[in-house]
């Protein structure tokens, strides 16, 4: 029997290293799954308002709103990128809230990888 201090250690494990540990916490954390959040297109939006709201919701430079614009009107959607869901889901939000204070129907969706 070991003694640790001053009290008997018989039938406990040894305690772990940190790098049992930190292995184990590695293996256990996984990511989070990521969603394409996608810009639809329809025949009212402007194509400025949806620059605007790709630069203002999703912090995009205006050539890569100008290049994802383009993408929504010729292709009939584009993706404004990948995201974890709650973040996904407050883009959509956002989007969505803009297009109809501002009278659009733009439409966003967001679908998981």
């Amino acid at each position: 029997m070991k003694i640790y201090g001053n009290r008997p250690m018989g039938h406990m494990e040894k305690p772990e290293s940190l790098e049992d540990v930190a292995e184990e916490v590695q293996e256990e954390t996984e990511e989070p799954p990521l969603y394409r959040v996608l810009l639809h297109n329809d025949d009212y939006t402007t194509m400025q308002f949806v620059i605007e709201i790709l630069m203002y919701v999703f912090n995009k430079s205006v050539e890569t709103s100008t290049r994802i614009m383009l993408n929504v009107h010729k292709k009939g959607v584009g993706l404004c990128g990948m995201y974890p869901y709650e973040i996904a889901e407050t883009k959509v939000d956002a989007v969505e809230r803009l297009a109809r204070e501002n009278g659009f129907p733009l439409k966003c969706s967001m679908e998981r990888e």
